[in-house]
């Protein structure tokens, strides 16, 4: 009997000493999740800065874009008038 209670008494320290392993392995399993989605909210929350600042880059280039088209608009029209001068002056002198 003696023999059998020391027996028993190991397997029960055993089993408490499984458990409380199993709960530490789970307690560092959910530190590390907890880590990665931090970080995993972190690259999202960039992400969304990124996506704001580039809805603003849309705005400038299309200013750019509206520029663009009045600078060729004016060279149009330059290059129209200057021919319309040189047709004139050559129709005199002819």
């Amino acid at each position: 009997m003696i023999g059998r209670t020391d027996i028993e008494d190991a397997l029960k320290r055993l089993d408490m000493l499984t458990q409380e392993e199993a709960r530490m392995a789970a307690a560092q399993v959910l530190k590390v999740a907890n880590t990665v989605d931090d970080r995993v909210q972190g690259i999202a929350d960039d992400i969304v800065g990124v996506d704001s600042r580039m809805a603003g880059m849309d705005d400038r280039i299309a200013d750019v874009g509206d520029r663009l088209n009045d600078v060729n608009e004016q060279v149009i029209a330059a290059v129209v008038d200057g021919a319309q001068y040189i047709s004139i002056k050559h129709q005199k002198i002819g």
